[in-house]
């Protein structure tokens, strides 16, 4: 097996889905956000802040590219790994790429304000919609499956995820 990455919005479960496939497959998860904070040594909203989208953008794929030489593992990656056509390109070269969806309303219910979103900053709606429909295209383009995550439980979005895997690995 090689790395399992999880794409989509804010909202759509990378982090919980993650978490419980790394745990049906026994693989370590590796959150990306959290590893560029842990680098860091701030939040994601406090690099923002302090050093705007484009070195958060750059530290994002920094992170991304050391998982080449890790172990296997189920990777939740940041809502914005796919605006760069390299990461795109590296993650469909190292590893299976399931898109999480959502909606931007119901995004917004799971994440609540903006105060830890940089990106929805001034009227959260609009802000959610535009992003999400830019970026729509491009989850759906570097996914191996897509999996719609509303109306579902993380566990079932998981198992979806899971049969995948074990299709895609003959078990």
């Amino acid at each position: 097996m090689s790395h399992v990455y999880l794409v989509g919005f804010m909202g759509s479960g990378k982090s919980t889905v993650g978490r419980i496939l790394s745990e049906k497959l026994a693989v370590p998860l590796v959150d990306l956000d959290a590893r560029i904070e842990d680098e860091a040594g701030r939040c994601v909203s406090e690099i923002f802040a302090e050093e705007g989208e484009p070195v958060f953008r750059s530290r994002e794929h920094d992170a991304l590219l050391k998982m080449e030489g890790e172990e296997s593992s189920v990777v939740a990656c940041g809502g914005g790994v796919i605006l760069s056509d390299e990461n795109r390109a590296f993650l469909k070269r190292t590893g299976v790429v399931i898109y999480l969806g959502i909606t931007a309303a119901e995004a917004l219910a799971r994440v609540g304000g903006a105060e830890t979103r940089p990106l929805l900053a001034g009227d959260s709606g609009a802000m959610a919609a535009t992003l999400l429909q830019a970026r729509e295209t491009l989850y759906r383009a570097v996914a191996d499956v897509s999996i719609d995550t509303v109306g579902k439980t993380p566990d079932q979005v998981a198992n979806e995820a899971l049969a995948f895997i074990e299709d895609r690995w003959d078990g």
